[in-house]
């Protein structure tokens, strides 16, 4: 007996369909242009090696069973599959990437990147875009690891920029906020370190994972509580589960309807220049050109590092 693989052919799979379509044998040996008999002993080979009937023959007529009727609907949807996989090979040939992977740092706006993302879709490129969320060292360490193609928010020291390429996303400046119900909210300002370090501090843990990782604004012997992402950080802030530095774009709604407070801190404020950074030695694909063209734009800067907004009501 044959192995289902070696009869299961795009041309066996176009005899079947010429059958169901005709009806009948006789018809469907006309239209592909072969003697009935044969056509008779290819379908055959195809139910024998899959043990199954895959047509009723009664009445001059043959009718998909069960069986029939399924192997001709997937054998339809694996054509589909590779018509796709050619126009993509295709179109990979002509220079796009088959996949660009994006590290996004967690201050940046979702929102920004998510109609970034379905600009770069209307195109139709053959290039799958996948998106990895990082925070703080993790955005520059998946693109020096090779995880990432593209890093989106980067904090770049010296030691790390050798081989790659970096340009200006612009600053971030960050606000120390507390909910109004937290004790800090009623301290006369400016707080001093005095002031804050008996609070807990809400920190974002470092995605890379290096044992070397940033941090910023904690006191020594401070309590914190440690969350994955930005906007974990943000709902313990809301709760009043700890205290500490936000970035204003994300803040702002939450300040603006008081559901937030920022207070004023003896230590200086906070401001972040960010950068966007890829590999030095690698010629860009047509997929990584078109997301650095995007990012020369300064409305698209300003979108990444502006355009957040709070729920309905906040």
């Amino acid at each position: 007996m044959q192995n289902p693989s070696d009869v299961l052919t795009p041309d066996a799979l176009r005899i079947l369909n010429a059958i169901a379509r005709a009806g009948h044998f006789a018809g469907a040996a006309r239209e592909l242009g072969l003697v009935p008999s044969a056509l008779t002993y290819r379908v055959r080979q195809i139910e024998d090696a899959l043990d199954v009937l895959l047509f009723d023959r009664g009445a001059r007529q043959a009718r998909p069973t069960a069986a029939g009727a399924e192997l001709l609907a997937q054998g339809e949807r694996l054509q589909r599959e590779v018509d796709a996989v050619v126009h993509r090979v295709r179109r990979v040939a002509t220079g796009w990437e088959p996949q660009l992977t994006l590290a996004i740092d967690g201050v940046l706006s979702r929102t920004a990147l998510m109609e970034l993302c379905a600009d770069f879709f209307r195109l139709e490129p053959p290039t799958r875009l996948r998106i990895r969320d990082e925070i703080l060292s993790g955005t520059v360490g998946a693109l020096t690891s090779g995880q990432a193609d593209l890093a989106l928010g980067t904090i770049l020291e010296p030691s790390s920029a050798a081989h790659l390429k970096a340009r200006p996303l612009g600053p971030v400046r960050f606000v120390y906020a507390v909910a109004p119900h937290h004790p800090l909210a009623r301290l006369p300002e400016p707080l001093s370190d005095a002031d804050l370090q008996p609070h807990r501090a809400v920190v974002v843990a470092d995605s890379t994972p290096s044992g070397a990782t940033q941090s910023f604004g904690l006191l020594e012997g401070q309590e914190t509580f440690t969350v994955s992402n930005v906007a974990a950080k943000l709902d313990a802030h809301l709760r009043g589960l700890g205290a500490g530095f936000l970035p204003e774009p994300i803040a702002r709604p939450y300040l603006a309807t008081g559901r937030l407070v920022a207070r004023r801190v003896e230590r200086s404020t906070r401001m972040v220049h960010l950068t966007y950074a890829w590999h030095a030695n690698a010629q860009p694909g047509k997929a990584l050109a078109w997301w650095l063209e995007r990012l020369e734009r300064p409305v698209t800067r300003r979108a990444l590092l502006e355009q957040h907004g709070g729920p309905p009501g906040a």
